[in-house]
């Protein structure tokens, strides 16, 4: 997995295979692991169709209702797509009195009082009110919003299928509770590191689990020239990589979501305090957060 140069060390293991014959068999992931990373990928790839029909839904809703963005907190929830598909258009709103919206809005989320519902309505009519598009000139535009909100419908609904079977398959596995006691990393990163690792058993060295995630650094050399200047080989499992950097990011930031004074309150003291050692010594938030990312890999090794 290194990028160096390593002809001497290969002949020297050629010829032990050679002498001694001692060949072991490779150890083949678990059944457990397999499905695990198969889930894991398969939610990775869902989630970044999700983000794509999300930024086209919101094209197309821009060149509708633009304004119908500000009556929900979140224009993705089920309540907003729901009376969004029902009241597509300000015009459609317009035709409509409050009571008989906040009838739907309700009928929609029933979880939530008449009188939040009341609430929503009125904000949805003013809404419609100054919304600068009163009539759709292209009838492909509501068709096209139809069909995206039934395409987020369908992406929640994998997604959170997966997720329950994420859950549901990661309780039986020992790593992914002793993982998760490290503060910073949850339920899905946790997940997808250790089904991405493996068997962790096949490193005999947290060096090697370094490398196998492509966080080491790379090599340039060339006869007596060695360079200084290297970055990380990236060789390995890139979800691996992506992983333990969400998780670095989510260990050192604030764990308050308001800040109420300066001083920093982060989810992991012992990786933020290696962080800003880093950058004590002049060194890049990027440098920093890869060197975050290796000690975390050390730590994972150790547990």
């Amino acid at each position: 997995m290194r990028k160096v140069k390593t002809d001497i060390i290969d002949a020297n293991h050629l010829c032990e295979l050679y002498y001694k014959e001692d060949l072991e068999p490779y150890k083949k992931r678990g059944v457990q692991l397999m499905n695990l990373r198969h889930l894991t990928r398969q939610h990775d790839n869902i989630t970044g169709m999700f983000v794509q029909t999300k930024l086209q839904f919101q094209a197309v809703l821009d060149q509708i209702f633009p304004e119908y963005s500000k009556v929900f907190g979140d224009l993705y929830s089920d309540v907003s797509l729901k009376t969004l598909q029902a009241f597509p258009t300000s015009e459609d709103v317009l035709n409509t009195d409050v009571e008989t919206l906040t009838v739907k809005i309700k009928e929609f989320c029933n979880s939530r009082s008449l009188q939040w519902a009341n609430k929503q309505a009125e904000k949805l009519m003013t809404a419609a009110a100054q919304n600068p598009f009163r009539k759709t000139l292209y009838s492909s535009l509501s068709l096209s919003l139809d069909m995206y909100i039934n395409m987020l419908f369908e992406r929640k609904k994998h997604l959170s299928t997966l997720e329950n079977e994420i859950d549901a398959l990661a309780k039986h596995i020992e790593e992914s509770k002793i993982i998760r006691s490290i503060p910073g990393i949850g339920e899905k990163i946790a997940a997808t590191i250790i089904s991405e690792i493996g068997e962790i058993e096949r490193f005999n060295n947290p060096k090697k689990l370094v490398a196998f995630a492509g966080l080491d650094p790379s090599v340039f050399e060339s006869g007596t020239f060695k360079g200084t200047y290297n970055r990380i080989t990236k060789r390995g499992s890139s979800r691996l990589r992506q992983a333990l950097y969400m998780a670095v990011k989510c260990a050192i930031r604030d764990c308050r979501k308001q800040k109420t004074t300066d001083e920093i309150l982060p989810r992991n003291k012992r990786l933020r305090a290696f962080y800003d050692k880093k950058l004590e010594v002049v060194k890049p938030f990027r440098v920093a957060v890869i060197a975050c990312a290796n000690k975390l890999l050390h730590w994972i090794y150790a547990l």
